[in-house]
This record gives C-alpha cells, sequence and structure tokens, in this order.
C-alpha cells in the first residue's frame, strides 16, 4: 500500500508541475481563433487575459485592438482591410497597450491607422509614445454665473 501512496504522490507532483507550466505558457503566448468578421470587428476565441485596449496580431500581420470583453470571446476592431481576415485564422497577443506616435514632426505628414508615416518621406523623427486611450481632463474651474441675463 505504501508503494500506491509513494506513486500517488509522485504523479500528483509531476501533474501540477506540468499543469503550472502549461498555464503559464498559455498566459504568455496567448492565442486565440476568429470566429466571425464584420464591418471591421473580429470575435475571437481563446484570447486569455488579453487587456481592453491590448494590440492583437493576426496571422498576416494586420493588427487590431482589443475593446469587448466577454466571458468566452472577444471583439477586436481591425485595423486594415476586414477582408483579410477569415473565420480560423489565428490571433495572438502583444501584450502592449495601443499608443500611437505624437509630436511635432507629424504635422504636414500622412499615417495611417497606427501612426505610421504612409507619404514616402521617411520615419518620424522626435516623436513620443502616448496611449490611444487616456483619461479625459477634468473641467476647468469657473467663475459662477454672476450677472442675469436681461431679455
Amino acid at each position: 500500500m505504501s508503494d500506491f501512496v509513494e506513486i500517488k504522490t509522485i504523479l500528483k507532483n509531476r501533474l501540477e508541475a506540468v499543469y503550472e507550466n502549461t498555464a503559464a505558457l498559455k498566459y504568455k503566448y496567448s492565442v486565440g481563433e476568429v470566429i466571425s468578421v464584420g464591418d471591421g470587428v473580429a470575435k475571437i476565441y481563446g484570447l486569455v487575459n488579453v487587456q481592453a485596449g491590448e494590440m492583437v496580431e493576426f496571422a498576416n500581420g494586420m493588427k487590431g485592438m482589443a475593446l469587448n470583453l466577454e466571458n468566452d470571446s472577444v471583439g477586436v476592431v481591425i485595423f486594415g482591410n476586414d477582408r483579410e481576415i477569415k473565420q480560423g485564422d489565428i490571433v495572438k497577443r502583444t501584450e502592449s497597450i495601443m499608443d500611437i506616435s505624437v509630436g511635432a514632426s507629424l504635422l504636414g505628414r500622412v499615417v495611417d491607422s497606427l501612426g505610421l508615416p504612409i507619404d514616402g518621406q521617411g520615419d518620424l523623427a522626435n516623436t513620443k509614445k502616448a496611449l490611444i486611450e487616456i483619461k479625459a481632463p477634468g473641467i476647468i474651474t469657473r467663475k459662477s454665473v454672476h450677472e442675469p441675463l436681461q431679455t
């Protein structure tokens, strides 16, 4: 009987180690599969621990942003032609929240939806990265109405 208990303990420890490694890998290399595509939005199944506003990458290299987080799926806005994305395509996390280049060097330039130059004038210089979604600034304290409106 002691052999049975010893084997059981060894198997249990090995299974726990495998489960922990698998869970860590699944979190690190989280991938999903396209369920449906329409109107520039893809519904993805299997993106575990994806964050709202996180950039994801489709199998063809096109980018998207995770917005609608549900229990079993994620809604992703596609930055490009949604006709190139098909049901069953693989999607992976990038683990980075969407940001864009900002600065004076963008003046007069033509950029795509990700802020990358498409006008053939080279890379952007002297830019900083800023998050796409930020909290709006508060309303400035204003002077209250002190004169009545006369008609």
